[in-house]
């Protein structure tokens, strides 16, 4: 299959969806008061987008998201870093972060909650804990994937510590740690999206589960598609960076 008729497909699919969603409600097919047509949630999600309160809520969040991110990103590289280049750090934490990671986040919550409170830092905090281990052990991976004989050759030509971290260990890791970004902010939006809906006063996760609760459903779809084209622009972003860094690969 080529590529023109794989777009047609792909087009075709996504059209068939939209015109489903909006015929079949309209027909009484499906419950109108459960799945509104999709022309009643755009026209919803234009009005939510020009609202202060919805716009308040939507920067409350990017807020914690970025915030959230800022501190994983880093935090979580650095130490995924010394795992993998220490022997000694490797054998005593790598088990403890397998084990961490293969646990949902989510019954962590609580806590975090317990311990913080309810607002901005129990939320930051919440979501940095559970994007942390992917950034660890994605960053660790990264480390591991540097050729050694190429970490040799940079050594006999006298190279500095310095030059072969960014003339060797830059150029290789960055493809991965590029997509670990990506993986990153899903884990990250997502814990601030739980976070908000289970136990907050502010945030769009929070207007979301309020606009499920009171049965508001054209509210609630416009949030969803609002969600979700944030989420797919950020991810199309990180993957024409790393389309761009592709060349790095050694």
């Amino acid at each position: 299959m080529n590529r023109l008729t794989t777009v047609l497909v792909r087009l075709a699919l996504f059209l068939a969806f939209v015109c489903a969603w909006e015929v079949l409600p309209r027909l009484g097919i499906l419950n109108a008061r459960l799945l509104p047509p999709l022309s009643d949630v755009l026209a919803m999600l234009g009005q939510l987008v020009g609202r202060a309160n919805v716009q308040e809520a939507m920067m409350v969040t990017a807020a914690e998201v970025v915030v959230a991110f800022v501190i994983a990103v880093p935090l979580g590289a650095v130490i995924g870093v010394a795992v993998a280049e220490s022997e000694y750090f490797g054998e005593i934490f790598k088990p403890m972060l397998f084990y961490v990671f293969s646990v949902p986040k989510s019954i962590f919550l609580p806590m975090f909650i317990l311990v913080l409170g309810i607002g901005f830092h129990q939320k930051v905090a919440y979501a940095v804990f559970s994007t942390l281990f992917i950034v660890i052990m994605s960053a660790s991976a990264a480390v591991e994937s540097v050729k050694p004989e190429h970490v040799l050759v940079a050594r006999s030509y006298g190279a500095t510590r310095r030059q072969i971290l960014f003339r060797v260990y830059v150029p290789s890791m960055v493809p991965i740690l590029l997509e670990t970004l990506r993986i990153a902010m899903i884990f990250n939006f997502t814990a601030v999206m739980i976070a908000e809906m289970y136990a907050s006063r502010t945030g769009i996760g929070h207007m979301i589960a309020n606009w499920g609760e009171n049965f508001q459903m054209r509210q609630l779809f416009a949030g969803v598609i609002l969600l979700a084209v944030v989420a797919i622009l950020f991810n199309e972003t990180i993957r024409w960076l790393e389309t761009r860094c592709s060349t790095w690969r050694t």
